[in-house]
């Protein structure tokens, strides 16, 4: 909102109302803002769910320091949340369409989690919501987001059409005109865009039509999964909310570069129009993250819940797919996606071998993968860092991936 109070000033020729135009600058409110709004709601929001008794419930794992947690207030993602809309509110262009789907995205899936923490906590059924609802209401929020892709006239693309060499400089050239598109960008290729229409090459005139509805499903699966990671690594101290900074930070830097038309073609990546105000998200939800770590750190004084972990899920997925850089989120959110393997691998192997055996065999000693190295006895605080450490070499992979081709 005050992004078109400073705009107007600005044409007023008040001195210093310019600078709100430039997504540096508002993106570095975003960022500082979220941050102080975490750190000072969050010791107000845990002092009001420690009056309310709103604890997490803690199931006797056999884990170091486990019990210990039990009635640590949870439902923390409010923190997060609270904490990135404002910014957002304030510093961002709101007719933006990429603003209105993260928006979006971050109250949709903050309401499931909420929904799933009220169960638990008050309800007092540790299954919370049932595994059916989460996955209907992730697919419907992937099926806005995929709608909203395929229709709206301002998700547009421009694509880096040809690669020219000379006197050794490479010199990427650009479509003429933006236009609505389902390529994305493949790494490690030399040319690097993806059409998913090229899918369906045998459908005639009809493969783009094809393409577009196998888009959809690409986005409904993507959000799914990544929020599924997200809430699967939210087990230790501080160690999804760490991970999401680093991921988030990645994902502002790619953003940024795909939103500017001269970075984009030094990197040989297309174009996308108006993904800059995506920034200005991106960096609130890494000041919100950094602010509640604050509060999340071990020995944690708040859990986020799966109000938070959701919805940190979803924005990751969604932003991706945004700047049409989905297909490296297995490299980027490799935490995530370690996390939510070793579960699939722990129990598709344990139905496997109690249904040949008569008795189930594991190949973790617990998952998801954490659980595992809390089992080898491994303290907490060094399990969540080095988790941190892998997540920072996997962002800085996922930047080198742009020029590995």
């Amino acid at each position: 909102m005050l992004y078109y109070l400073f705009n107007y000033l600005s044409k007023l020729n008040v001195p210093g109302a310019g600078m709100f135009k430039y997504i540096s600058f508002r993106s570095a409110l975003a960022f500082i803002f979220a941050l102080l709004v975490a750190t000072f709601i969050g010791k107000r929001i845990i002092q009001f769910l420690q009056k309310k008794q709103i604890g997490e419930t803690i199931r006797d794992l056999d884990l170091a320091g486990q019990m210990a947690k039990k009635g640590t207030p949870t439902m923390g993602g409010i923190i997060i949340i609270i904490s990135i809309l404002l910014p957002v509110l304030l510093w961002a262009r709101l007719d933006n369409v990429y603003i209105l789907l993260m928006i979006v995205t971050s109250i949709w899936l903050g309401a499931m989690g909420f929904l799933d923490d009220y169960i638990k906590v008050f309800k007092k059924d540790k299954e919370g919501l049932h595994g059916r609802f989460k996955i209907l209401g992730q697919v419907g929020l992937g099926l806005i987001v995929g709608l909203t892709l395929f229709f709206s006239k301002d998700v547009v693309i421009v694509e880096n059409t040809t690669t020219n060499h000379s006197h050794n400089i490479e010199v990427v050239e650009y479509a003429k005109v933006a236009e609505k598109s389902t390529k994305t960008t493949i790494p490690f290729v030399k040319n690097p865009n993806f059409d998913y229409a090229d899918l369906f090459g045998w459908a005639g005139d009809y493969a783009q039509t094809l393409g577009w509805i196998f888009f959809v499903f690409v986005v409904i699966f993507i959000v799914t999964a990544v929020s599924n990671g997200a809430n699967l690594t939210d087990g230790l101290d501080g160690l999804s909310t760490g991970v999401s900074a680093i991921v988030g930070a990645t994902l502002g830097i790619l953003a940024y570069l795909s939103s500017h038309a001269e970075f984009a073609s030094y990197l040989n990546i297309m174009y996308i129009p108006y993904s800059e105000e995506l920034v200005i998200f991106i960096c609130a939800f890494v000041g919100a993250l950094i602010g509640f770590l604050w509060y999340n750190a071990y020995p944690a004084q708040v859990f986020m819940g799966d109000t938070g972990s959701l919805m940190i899920g979803g924005v990751i997925a969604v932003s991706s797919i945004i700047i049409r850089k989905e297909l490296l989120l297995p490299v980027l959110c490799g935490v995530f996606f370690m996390e939510s393997l070793s579960v699939i691998i722990q129990t598709s192997y344990f139905k496997y071998t109690k249904k040949k055996y008569g008795e189930g065999r594991r190949v973790f000693k617990m998952a998801p993968l954490h659980h595992h190295y809390q089992k080898m006895n491994i303290p907490e605080s060094k399990i969540v860092a080095r988790f941190w450490i892998v997540a920072l070499l996997l962002a800085m992979f996922t930047i080198v991936t742009l020029k590995i081709r």
